[in-house]
Formats: C-alpha cells, structure tokens, sequence
C-alpha cells in the first residue's frame, strides 16, 4: 500500500519522505510553522521553519529558537520534496503550507480566513490534490456579517459608552485578534489603550504592519485617563484585579463564538461582537470546491459534521485527531498571555 504523503502521527503531521512535521505538538528535530499561535507553535522543536513575518512572533513566545524565515511562495526542498507558504489570511504571518512529491500536492492549511481583514495577508488560494482543512466553525450556524458592519458596530458602542462617561473594554486574543481590533478602532473618538499581553505582542508587530498608537496601562495610568476611552485586553484579564482600576466601565468580547446564543450570558460579557479568524461554514465550502481536491482531511472543530456533510457532497473526506484548538485557544490562553505581559 503506498504511503500517504503526509500521515498523522502521536507527534504531529508527518512527511515520512523529507523527514519533517508540520506544526507538530511534540518535540521533532525539524517542523514547519504555519503561524504562531501556541497550539501550532510549540516549544522543543530543534529547527523551525517558518514565513519570515512569523519568525519575530516564534521568537517573542518561545525565545531563542533555531528558525529560519520563508517569503511567500518561495520553493524549498527536502529530500526531493517541495515544499512552499502560501497567505492563509488567518493572523500576520499566517501561513498554508504546499508539499508536493512526484506530481502529488497536498496543502495544510493550519487555520485560515477568506475575507480579507486589511491587516494580514489576504487568503490565496491553492490548488491540490489533498486539502487538510479546519473546520473550527464547520457548522451551518457560523455565518459572518462583513468585517465592515462589525466594526461599525464597535465603534458604534464606543462612541456610546463615551457619551455616558464610561470605559470601553474590548476582549480579543492578544496575537491576532487584538491587533485586528487595534487596525479598524476610530481613534477620532478616544485614544487606545492596552493590557500588558496586547501591547508586547503588538509591539512586535508594528514593524511588520501599520497599526495606529496605542497607550499601555501601567500602575501609573489614572482611572480618569481611560474614561471615555477603549481598553483593548485579552480574555483571560476578565475578573482580573487589574480590570477594576476602570469602573465604571462596560466589557464586550471580539468572537466568532458570540454567534452562539447564551456565549456572552455565561462569559459574563454585557456585549458580544461575532468577528472571527476563521472562516465561516461557506467560507469552508468555498474555499475546499475551489481548491480542485478530491481527498479532504478534517482536523479541528465540527470535525464528524462537518465531514459527513462533505461525503455527502461526494468528497473523499475524512477525519483526523490533531491537538489544535481554533479559536478555542482564545479561551485557553490566560497563562499564554500571563506571561506575555510580564
């Protein structure tokens, strides 16, 4: 029986042929990144290889590494086998990974978004013969409005919050979220200030990206000086001593999970806003007819349904175990972003 190109093993997503994992969950000698959230970026790798705007956010969290920096689409072989980073429009840096052996193309996808964010790297599709694909919000429920309509909506309950004399605290996961919060947020209304975790990892990124001012908190900062303005912090600094400084103030939570009824109720949040890093299910479906694959690989999130569903469309689907964690990693993060800010 011939041996898939890419097999799923106990560490990780492996390629027998070049010897190499992608974004595996436990110490190998050689892994490819394909972005730098804590699930698919992880510590004990001996060589990591990555897209170059990846590299200083590999380094920020897990220190001095031996990485080496890819530019999009650029070829680099392994034991005969291809390999390439193509945009995965999901956080800065964010990467698919192509491989290709004797005419045979796979493409993992790692976490991906379709509609561009005007930050990251818009989505670029590539055409394989086998697509590993997320399904974070492989559900018919998880349907996106417009990225533009969110955030006038944000802005929207900003501007209110001002007009009654309190402090707008937004909740999003410090790499990524948080700096898509910070892109899009009026500064005509306020200034922006920041939790420890978002400001270091933001200060990371503005070399990489345009991003306006923002004001880290510190013991010094006022209770008066954040009236009327915009806290951006991530989810684990919610009932916090550190949030208390604020009052009176008012919380709300960037999400893909708010869409669910009753997510806000039980995060004791006053608002929800459904932005996401991830596709939508037509975004999913768009995206794996467009690929041109016959075989499609399910790793994380609605997995069984979302996967079923696929069969019935006569895909060649299937499902595997992984530990990536989607947008789930936004709720597992607080000792992540603990130490971020420190």
């Amino acid at each position: 029986m011939k041996t898939p190109l890419l097999e799923f093993t106990s560490k990780g997503i492996y390629c027998k042929k070049a010897d190499v994992y992608l974004d595996p969950w436990k110490p190998v000698d050689k892994a490819i990144i394909s972005h730098g959230h804590a699930d698919h970026s992880r510590w004990g790798h001996n060589k990591y290889i990555t897209h170059h705007k990846n590299v200083p956010i590999v380094k920020h969290r897990l220190g001095d590494v031996s990485i080496s920096g890819k530019d999009w689409g650029e070829t680099f072989t392994v034991n005969n086998v291809k390999f390439s980073f193509h945009p995965a429009g999901h956080i800065v840096g964010s990467s698919q990974i192509r491989v290709e052996h004797n005419d045979e193309v796979w493409v993992f996808t790692g976490d991906y978004k379709i509609e561009d964010d005007g930050l990251t790297t818009p989505f670029e599709l590539v055409k394989c013969h086998t697509f590993i694909t997320e399904c974070t919000f492989g559900l018919p429920a998880f349907r996106w409005r417009p990225q533009k309509e969110v955030f006038n909506d944000i802005n929207q309950w900003w501007a209110q919050n001002q007009a009654e004399g309190k402090t707008s605290v937004l909740f999003g996961y410090s790499l990524g979220k948080a700096q898509r919060l910070i892109k899009h947020l009026d500064t005509s209304i306020g200034k922006i200030y920041t939790h420890g975790a978002v400001e270091n990892m933001t200060e990371v990124l503005r070399p990489l990206v345009d991003l306006p001012p923002t004001h880290l908190i510190t013991k010094e900062t006022k209770k008066e000086d954040l009236l009327g303005n915009i806290v951006v912090a991530p989810p684990s600094a919610h009932g916090s001593t550190w949030i208390k400084k604020m009052v009176p103030y008012v919380t709300a939570t960037a999400s893909g999970w708010m869409a669910f009824r009753g997510a806000r109720r039980r995060r004791a949040i006053d608002k929800g806003f459904v932005l996401s890093d991830h596709c939508d299910w037509r975004g999913l479906l768009q995206t794996i007819e467009a690929t041109g694959a016959e075989k499609i690989i399910c790793t994380h999130g609605y997995t069984d349904i979302f996967s079923k569903y696929l069969m019935e469309l006569g895909y060649d689907a299937r499902t595997e175990a992984t530990q990536y964690e989607g947008e789930l990693s936004e709720i597992n993060a607080n000792e992540q972003e603990k130490s971020e800010a420190e």
